[in-house]
């Protein structure tokens, strides 16, 4: 039976932004170059371009021969992973890409490979090709190709897939040379800031193996990046006064209005926010209406992103708590599971719900830049899980009005925090 090796590589300059894949199917037995495929796509992520890629190669390879026996070998840890079945694919926009990938071929015809990105340049090239064919309004030709590799890179794909086919006869998993023990960091400086073949991404900002720390692991896909904005003053905030969602539900002052409106021009300057949820109380829908009307955005609300409700507590300052219910107070300070006096929320069931709306957040917004317009203590929470850090951690963070801070979340579960308390935009 013929053996095909496919090389695929997507990429989108901005994520999403200008986007473009491409595609090499080689010969099995001599790694020979047989047919290229690359394409422009116009605004895609880089993961929608990646299974594009995958998907374009194996419909070359099916045109060339459909009884041929397929190895895919990619540099995207992500699409490795959930088309060999151990990942589940949980974004929309991937589900029929991959469903379309898995019926060009039987299942039994076609493995998977990860490999390094320096391993995968001759699909990269035909990516970033079709990217710039792209900016200047034309579509990828054959003809324009420049991506095939030297005469040694076809021997060296010969002898790989001479050992990949070795190995899988024996039953075993094709494992990548350079790849690192499962676990294994590779430290990596996070200021290095290079680009990624796509001309977005810097190598800082791609995910991390599911140990913490810095690494140089395989990209597995862009985060979804939740940028966490508190909304601007209220009557109460310079008083500081417990304002949760069981008060008197205040609107923002003339200030908070002020300030709403610096961080709409901040962001728009950015211009990276793609979708902005909000808390449902007054004083965030506000916050972030301004907002979305300078980004011409429009709000989403989500009642997982309200304030703790402080209970007996709303309105009062610390001070007056401490006189009027000092062991409550006490209690509340000692403990994630206790309630504020007269039944208000804890700070555990608090760090449920906005777990849960995280992680519908993620689902729902992966590789994207969102605005989550909320509160004090979700914000706090946001920050506290994605570090790790005990709930007694939530004492000793400050969080200003109007603050921005951002926690990015990628697809094997680690969260990475970005920026916090950031109120620069608010300075004269």
């Amino acid at each position: 039976m013929r053996e095909f090796i496919v090389e695929a590589d997507g990429g989108s300059r901005g994520n999403p932004g200008p986007a473009g894949y491409g595609a090499v199917v080689l010969d099995g037995a001599t790694g020979e170059a047989l047919t290229e495929a690359a394409e422009y796509i116009g605004v895609a992520t880089n993961n929608v371009a990646e299974y594009r890629g995958l998907l374009a190669g194996l419909r070359a390879a099916h045109a060339l021969d459909p009884s041929a026996r397929v190895h895919v070998r990619m540099d995207s840890k992500l699409v490795i992973e959930q088309m060999s079945g151990r990942w589940k694919i949980k974004h929309p926009d991937m589900k029929p890409l991959a469903a379309e990938a898995r019926s060009v071929y039987p299942p039994d015809q076609v493995t998977y490979e990860w490999i390094p990105r320096e391993r995968n340049k001759h699909a990269d090239r035909l990516a970033n090709e079709a990217m710039d064919a792209g900016a200047k309004g034309r579509q990828w030709s054959p003809s324009r190709s420049g991506a095939a590799l030297t005469e040694d890179r076809a021997v060296g794909a010969a002898s790989e897939s001479a050992a990949a086919a070795g190995s899988r006869a024996a039953g075993a998993a094709p494992v990548p040379e350079e790849a690192a023990p499962p676990g294994e960091q590779r430290p990596e400086c996070p200021s290095e800031g290079r680009p990624s073949r796509s001309g977005g991404e810097t190598v800082s900002e791609r995910r991390v193996t599911s140990a913490p720390g810095w690494s140089a692991a395989p990209d597995l896909g862009a985060p979804a990046t939740l940028v966490l904005l508190r909304h601007g003053e209220t009557p109460l905030t310079p008083q500081k006064r417990f304002s949760g969602s069981g008060g008197t539900d205040p609107s923002l002052s003339a200030a908070g209005r002020e300030q709403a409106h610096r961080v709409a021009e901040a962001l728009a300057r950015r211009g990276t926010i793609q979708a902005i949820v909000a808390s449902p109380l007054a004083r965030t829908r506000e916050t972030a209406e301004i907002v979305a009307a300078r980004l011409n955005l429009d709000v989403t609300l989500d009642d997982g992103l309200r304030e703790t409700d402080f209970g007996a507590w709303e309105g009062l300052t610390f001070g007056e708590v401490r006189e009027r219910h000092p062991d409550d107070l006490d209690a509340w300070l000692a403990d994630p599971e206790a309630h504020p006096t007269g039944g208000g929320e804890s700070f555990a069931e608090t760090a449920t719900r906005i777990a849960a709306t995280r992680d519908k957040l993620v689902a729902a917004h992966a590789g994207r830049t969102v605005l989550l317009v909320t509160h004090v203590t979700p914000i706090k929470t946001f920050v506290r899980l994605a570090l790790g850090a005990p709930p007694t951690s939530l004492f000793r963070m400050e969080l200003s009005a109007a603050s921005l801070s951002a926690v990015a979340y990628y697809a094997d579960g680690n969260a990475s925090v970005r920026l916090f308390n950031d109120t620069s935009h608010l300075r004269p």
